[in-house]
Parts: structure tokens; C-alpha cells; sequence
């Protein structure tokens, strides 16, 4: 295995939740949408889900992108989502190896042409750059001194 060069983004991005490691921009998100795969629905849930704009995954919401960096695409399968058939591949964070979403190959359905060659990251394996830029320390441990010193 060669050597990995990450590549740092500029701008406002999301991160691997798990190493840090720069994955997409957030000017690159395209939707915020609920996506589930049948086998995971009960049937009677699956019309009202289909009305939810957004997509969710097997676990929890998930953010679809123009473009990701820093990940490395695993086997190409068919998947059966509430949109329709899909061929796709899992993608991984480069640097921890932890699976961080997937990559639409091809769609089957002509309305879902559009998700061709797009990323989808799922929100709970990834962070927000600002989620870690503002912490901050507060002291709260007693004073020592009394106000009427201040005076």
C-alpha cells in the first residue's frame, strides 16, 4: 500500500467524526435528505416516508454531496432504496478506515439520474468544522478573594 496524502479543504467543511480528517465542503452539500433501504422499513411506514424531503440512512440523517475528498470507495452493489434501485458503493474515511457513507454509481429510474456520481455522508459519522472551533474554557472554580477586596 503506497502512502496517503490527505487533502485539506478550505473553507467551512465536515469532518470524519472518528479521525478529524477533512471530507467534504459544506458549499458542496446539495440536500439534506432520508433515504432507507426497504428492507429496513416496515411496510406501513414506507409511504409516509416517502413525503419527507430529506434523506436518512440505516442510521439516522444523512447530507448528499456534488463532491467528497479523503475516502477511499468499497465494492459496487445493488441496493434497493425507497427512490428506487441504485448501484452504489460504500465509501470510507481514508485515514480511520470507518465507513462514512456511500457513492451513487448508477440509478435505474430516470428521475433519479441526477444522484449519479454524488456522495452521501451520514450525519452521525460525520462533524461540522464549527461543531470543535468554538470551545472555549470557563473557570469555574470559587475566587479566592471576596468582592469587598475589589473595591
Amino acid at each position: 500500500m503506497g502512502r496517503i496524502f490527505v487533502v485539506e479543504l478550505e473553507g467551512r467543511c465536515y469532518k470524519c467524526k472518528f479521525c478529524k480528517t477533512h471530507l467534504a465542503l459544506v458549499s458542496d452539500c446539495v440536500s439534506r435528505v432520508l433515504y432507507l433501504t426497504f428492507s429496513l422499513l416496515p411496510s406501513t411506514f414506507c409511504s409516509k416516508i416517502v413525503s419527507f424531503t430529506g434523506f436518512h440512512c440505516r442510521r439516522g440523517k444523512a447530507y448528499l454531496f456534488n463532491n467528497a475528498v479523503n475516502t477511499t470507495i468499497g465494492a459496487l452493489e445493488e441496493r434497493l432504496m425507497l427512490s428506487g434501485l441504485h448501484t452504489v458503493a460504500d465509501i470510507f474515511c481514508c485515514c480511520c478506515g470507518q465507513i462514512v457513507g456511500w457513492k451513487y454509481e448508477s440509478a435505474h429510474e430516470k428521475s433519479q439520474k441526477y444522484k449519479e456520481g454524488k456522495f452521501v455522508l451520514e450525519r452521525g459519522r460525520i462533524v461540522d468544522e464549527v461543531d470543535f472551533s468554538t470551545e472555549f474554557f470557563v473557570d469555574s472554580r470559587p475566587s479566592m478573594s471576596s468582592d469587598a477586596d475589589d473595591v
